[in-house]
């Protein structure tokens, strides 16, 4: 699944979407770009749904376009 994320401004901001979404069970990989905007997360089928990808984003203070 590939998000629009915002907030994003550097390699450490990357970092700290990839550590928070990769505690989520069910997550098996995650790229994340700040010059794109893109967040790509590769999980396990029916593990995870998009709404939780979603607000761990947001909980650790990035806003996911809808």
């Amino acid at each position: 699944m590939e998000l629009t994320v915002t907030g994003m401004t550097c390699t450490g901001c990357e970092n700290t979407i990839k550590n928070g979404l990769k505690q989520i069970d069910g997550v098996v990989e995650v790229e994340a770009s700040h010059t794109n905007n893109k967040v790509t997360i590769k999980v396990e089928k029916d593990k995870v749904t998009h709404e939780e990808i979603a607000q761990q984003i947001e909980a650790i203070g990035y806003s996911v376009e809808k």
